[in-house]
């Protein structure tokens, strides 16, 4: 272990084998690569801060995996039996059932394939020469997904199930760690071919990632996954996040921010869980929805990417390349005519309407306020857990700028509506409540008595601008209710049941709700 990798106070060695999973290799924002080090390294808390988990499974592929395990054991005629899960919801059993439908459609018995199902998943172990109890007498790497070989082991093939198939195929180091696993691990004889595929159980598509030899995997591997490795074991950043909420290293985290009674209930949840305004939205909406959201299940393009909403989406990505282009400049009227950012594709109508937004945009452009760079924040993850509701509260500003020492939390809106709005900011807009709750915390730093909140509203008209203090008492009181009624029952709540009514309508994830499609009238 390098001296300049430290675990944090409050964690202890419980082993000395390095074990790695080839998904630690798969980089985003929602990785902790701090808690992936630690893991891989064999560490756990002193204090053990386990809680009681949640009564439904959470884990979107548990009940797809365990029904092909299912399968697999009823076709080899193995008598042992499957681990227990959590019963699913049944917007959760929906998806599964059209999963498994879609696998196997896609991956029909073939004799001629002669491919089946291994009982026990590879596993790839090394010992380096010299090895000590410092740097680990053992590393161990593995894979998740369906493993298959062929009856005499000359070809090993990994399907790895995803909801759908992404833009741009996973990073090459993930892809060499899995391919040196297929080519090295045990047991069963090493294989002359390996093949990795990634199957969409959305639409049934399957993209290959690696089709080659065994050497070809061991040269993919030194290529790509060596250092990537060692970058891995070396991992010291702490990115918060929703995932905090799972996490094994929360009470010991030197960067997450505990914020005790942030969130004003009266009692812990059951487990610890994570909390958004957004979760909160689909929540209020309906129970179904929010859990559905959470378990990353597939939503409906149609609503999901609906224009209007794509061009708020495009809206707020062109501002945070204006605002973050290096040396802040206040936004200029003069919008280009190709203005959407790369990676959206608006109508042309869309497009016309969101030029005119942005051109209101100069009269309150933040920038005017900026001198430097470093008090600028697009679109920052602001994470707290209020450890006395057991919560992992995340918020997303558009923006946080820093205006002669105090920070100030931006939100803006787009609409194509003049008249007013119908109920008090802090109720129609729930993340101005948590914005307000948050900074007279004065956990931001800076000047907190000159903190503010402000609502940006851009109108084909023009802009307007709420400025909200968050230091009035009236204020805080009216936030701290906002904030606390949106949690209340959420907190308790471990069925999340249906609540049908007119939103099903606009529902993105009613293709997976009985009550929802029943109400859409079967569609």
């Amino acid at each position: 272990m390098p001296e300049s990798w430290l675990p944090p106070d409050g964690v202890r060695r419980a082993s000395h084998v390095i074990k790695v999973s080839a998904g630690m290799f798969k980089a985003g924002d929602f990785r902790c690569p701090a808690a992936d080090a630690l893991k891989a390294r064999g560490y756990v808390p002193v204090v053990d801060g386990h809680r009681r988990r949640e009564r439904l499974e959470q884990f979107a592929f548990g009940p797809f995996m365990a029904a092909c395990d299912s399968r697999r054991r009823a076709a080899s005629g193995s008598s042992g039996k499957l681990g227990t899960r959590k019963p699913p919801h049944d917007g959760l059993r929906r998806w599964t059932a059209h999963a498994l439908e879609n696998y196997a459609a896609a991956f029909p018995e073939d004799p001629e394939r002669l491919l089946s199902e291994v009982e026990t998943p590879w596993r790839y172990s090394h010992v380096p020469a010299g090895a000590g109890a410092a740097d680990g007498d053992e590393y161990q790497l593995t894979v998740w997904g369906r493993c298959l070989q062929t009856g005499d082991g000359s070809v090993r093939e990994l399907r790895l199930p995803v909801n759908r198939l992404g833009s741009q195929p996973p990073p090459d180091s993930f892809i060499a760690a899995a391919a040196l696993v297929l080519a090295e691990g045990t047991p069963g004889p090493r294989p002359q071919q390996v093949r990795i595929l990634e199957f969409a159980l959305l639409d049934g598509r399957v993209r290959v990632l690696f089709d080659s030899t065994r050497e070809e995997a061991l040269a993919a591997y030194r290529k790509h996954g060596r250092s990537a490795m060692r970058k891995l074991l070396d991992g010291q950043e702490y990115r918060p996040s929703a995932g905090c909420a799972d996490c094994l290293y929360v009470s010991v985290c030197p960067v997450l921010r505990r914020a005790p009674g942030l969130l004003g209930v009266d009692e812990p949840a059951r487990t610890r869980r994570s909390w958004s305004v957004t979760n909160a939205r689909n929540y209020q909406a309906c129970p179904a929805r929010d859990h559905m959201r959470r378990l990353h299940l597939p939503t409906a393009d149609e609503i999901e990417h609906a224009p209007a909403v794509d061009r708020g989406r495009a809206l707020h990505a062109y501002l945070a390349e204006c605002h973050g282009s290096g040396s802040p400049r206040p936004c200029s009227a003069n919008v280009p005519e190709r203005w959407v950012p790369e990676g959206f594709e608006l109508p042309h109508d869309e497009s016309v309407l969101g030029a005119k937004l942005l051109r209101g945009h100069a009269a309150t452009c933040p920038m005017r306020l900026v001198r430097d760079a470093v008090d600028v924040r697009n679109e920052p993850r602001v994470v707290r857990h209020d450890t006395e509701a057991e919560v992992v509260v995340v918020a997303k500003p558009d923006l946080l700028y820093r205006d002669g020492g105090a920070w100030v939390w931006r939100e803006t809106k787009t609409t194509t509506r003049d008249r007013p709005f119908a109920r008090p900011l802090l109720q129609q807009y729930p993340q101005l409540a948590l914005a307000v709750l948050l900074l007279t915390r004065g956990d931001l730093g800076g000047t907190p008595s000159r903190a503010r909140v402000e609502f940006e509203v851009l109108r084909p008209g023009g802009a307007d601008m709420e400025i909200i203090d968050p230091f009035v008492p009236e204020i805080r009181d009216a936030a701290g209710k906002v904030v606390t009624e949106l949690v209340g029952s959420w907190l308790r709540d471990e069925d999340y049941a249906p609540r049908p009514g007119q939103t099903c309508k606009r529902c993105e994830t009613a293709r997976w709700c009985a009550s929802g499609r029943a109400f859409q009238g079967g569609r």
